[in-house]
């Protein structure tokens, strides 16, 4: 689906630009609560030194960069055996991100949003997830991530929230992540496809079942080929009345391509699959938003996460060889 606001611009260099808004705003979100492992706040820092909106700049648009949200620091630290390690502050940070989103979309413009760990999806796609709501319109989703992210509070294996964002926008899960922006569920699960994952916990298999969700694992996409699991994840996305988010963490790309992750796990995408993707993204329209997660800046090599990073945003928002 194309976006009715869908422009198109030809650049100097020959690349043709599809995008939903003019101007880009930037928001980061330095959070590591949803995660086990310190680094991951720094995301947001490490793609700006990729030099991110510069280069989105370069691509013909207007970039507005709000700077980071200011996460609230615990007030404790959680026991070993929490199911729900650091919710309030998980909580507050998405219900702020969900404002910021919101009022991003409402000026016209296409919200990038930076990570910080993945438990802030909860926050950002519920922002736009309200902005459609508003219209009596649906939203759609593509999710890329090595994990499904759809444990809840009694199948966690670890606590840690970043695992339950995607169960969370699907009404599952602890009241104070579901009801973010005061309304559950997000999303309707036959608008939303998962690309990419690899490594699934046995009671996330379970509610994926249930709810029908269209999951793309890596050997479908070495089956079919990532250009056929791109079109038919797109197909499904558009369906939903005003376009679809897309939401990429960073270990969903192999980490010999991607070493900064905290959650590594090999046999994930290539270099080429993932640009692909994103140019594939780029050429349907109808992108209502855009986030990068859980670059992880203690585990990178000489910012070669982040750079790819700024690379996936930049081939999303149009960037092509020729």
């Amino acid at each position: 689906m194309t976006n009715p606001s869908t422009a198109e611009t030809s650049l100097a260099h020959g690349a043709t630009v599809l995008h939903p808004a003019r101007t880009v705003r930037i928001l980061g979100v330095p959070m590591a609560y949803g995660a086990s492992m310190a680094g991951v706040d720094m995301g947001p820092a490490a793609l700006r030194v990729a030099r991110l909106h510069e280069r989105i700049s370069e691509l013909g648009y207007e970039v507005q960069d709000l700077g980071d949200l200011r996460v609230e620091r615990p007030k404790s630290r959680p026991k070993p055996d929490d199911r729900l390690k650091y919710l309030n502050e998980i909580s507050s940070a998405c219900e702020q991100l969900a404002a910021e989103v919101h009022k991003a979309l409402t000026a016209g413009e296409l919200p990038i949003i930076l990570g910080g760990d993945h438990s802030i999806a909860i926050g950002s796609i519920a922002g736009v997830a309200s902005f459609c709501r508003q219209r009596s319109e649906t939203i759609g989703l593509i999710w890329f991530d090595a994990h499904a992210d759809m444990n809840i509070p009694e199948t966690t294996p670890s606590g840690n929230i970043h695992g339950m964002p995607l169960a969370a926008l699907l009404g599952f899960g602890a009241p104070e992540l579901t009801n973010i922006a005061g309304f559950a569920p997000k999303l309707d699960p036959k608008l939303c496809a998962h690309v990419g994952a690899r490594d699934i916990d046995g009671g996330e298999r379970e509610l994926i079942r249930k709810l029908g969700l269209r999951f793309f694992t890596m050997r479908e996409i070495d089956e079919r080929g990532m250009s056929v699991c791109m079109e038919e994840a797109i197909a499904i996305a558009s369906r939903a009345s005003a376009g679809y988010a897309v939401t990429f963490d960073v270990d969903a790309l192999d980490p010999g391509d991607a070493p900064g992750s905290g959650t590594l796990v090999r046999g994930g995408l290539t270099y080429r699959e993932s640009h692909l993707a994103m140019e594939k993204i780029a050429e349907a329209g109808g992108m209502r938003s855009l986030e990068v997660v859980e670059i992880n800046t203690t585990l990178d090599v000489n910012n070669r996460t982040a750079e790819l990073g700024v690379e996936m945003i930049l081939s999303a928002l149009g960037k092509t060889i020729l």
